[in-house]
């Protein structure tokens, strides 16, 4: 691609629940596709919203649309104040994913982009995963087209929040999935103990794994299935919870055998080769530390900046590659029936190429 140079804000909101990621991105075309982060920065849920989002996928439709007004307008105000004087061309947002059931055909990511594109007077790109889903495809990973256009040279690319999940090269194709559940089961452990979230990993490594628990967290059908698949909270609440509620550890313990768990996951995942570690998980040490005993993979963690934002960032380039009409979702990732362009688009843009 050829195309002058045009600023894009990526908007990501995960399971970890810890706020909505802004990453403000310039992008150049000059064959490839040259990046420049100009501003990232996360902006905090307070706890009142958290707990709604927590509970989003068990409520009404009513109350949904509420929400999802509610967290367009949060989502407007917070890229005005982030963005002050910087320009921005173009806004693409993932939303915030309360339902994914791509087994059942659907998937549903809130957050109204009609706030942001009336507060921000540019075009807004948003709902990339609903045409994966109705095309037969899981409708996640999304990330790994990212993966393959601006980290290309690691064997693989890993991303720990909520869930963990990675993408790698096979047979000259890109393929990913989700491989288990992190923080969304991590943190709602720690929070039993008064913490938002297990800082370094320093409960758990206090804690003792149970053996007994590991293996049947282990020998959950999810693992020994084939790709593409991926996680949602749907999963977690029906095969996760009722595990721990039988299993009367104390949240010490729990944690320290659900990190246990998480990286004998990702360590048979990531086996070897140079890895890409990223996303808010890679802070937590003892976690690290667990998967490097498991893996003979050089894991690689880069800047903070880029630990943090990767996902908003590659969203930033979903936005891009869709003002372009280039493909922008993988069906060898996500199992769809063909690679397409997603995303659907609120505003008027207009793109200068070049050459």
């Amino acid at each position: 691609m050829h195309f002058s140079p045009v600023n894009i804000l990526g908007l990501m909101s995960g399971t970890s629940l810890d706020g909505l990621d802004l990453c403000l991105v310039q992008f150049e075309g000059d064959g490839g596709v040259k990046w420049k982060i100009l501003k990232a920065e996360t902006r905090p849920y307070d706890p009142k919203l958290v707990m709604k989002l927590k509970q989003a996928h068990l409520q009404s439709d009513n109350e949904i649309q509420l929400l999802d007004q509610e967290i367009g307008e949060r989502f407007a105000k917070d890229c005005e104040a982030f963005l002050e004087e910087l320009h921005v061309d173009v806004v693409a947002s993932h939303g915030h994913t309360i339902k994914h059931r791509p087994d059942l055909g659907y998937t549903l990511q809130i957050g109204d982009s009609k706030p942001i594109q009336t507060k921000l007077k540019c075009p807004v790109i948003y709902d990339f995963r609903t045409q994966d889903v109705e095309l037969g495809g899981q409708g996640a990973p999304l990330v790994p087209i990212g993966d393959e256009l601006l980290f290309g040279e690691y064997d693989f690319c890993v991303n720990i929040g909520g869930f963990a999940n990675f993408s790698t090269r096979m047979d000259n194709e890109r393929i990913a999935a989700d491989i288990c559940p992190v923080n969304v089961v991590l943190n709602t452990l720690a929070e039993k103990l008064g913490r938002s979230y297990d800082d370094k990993g320093s409960i758990a490594r206090g804690g003792k794994v149970d053996c007994d628990f590991l293996e049947k967290l282990n020998e959950l059908g999810f693992y020994s299935a084939s790709l593409p698949k991926s996680l949602g909270r749907e999963w977690v609440d029906r095969e996760i919870w009722p595990i721990l509620k039988s299993s009367e550890l104390s949240e010490e313990d729990a944690l320290a055998t659900f990190t246990e768990h998480a990286a004998i996951q990702i360590a048979q995942v990531v086996s070897h080769g140079r890895a890409l570690f990223t996303g808010g998980g890679v802070k937590n040490e003892f976690l690290i530390e667990r998967i490097r005993e498991h893996s003979t993979a050089q894991i690689e963690i880069p800047s903070a900046q880029l630990v943090d934002f990767k996902e908003a960032l590659v969203f930033a380039l979903l936005g891009l590659l869709r003002i372009h009409s280039q493909i922008n979702v993988l069906a060898s990732v996500t199992g769809a029936k063909q690679d397409h362009i997603s995303g659907q688009i609120l505003g008027d843009f207009y793109v200068k190429k070049e050459g």
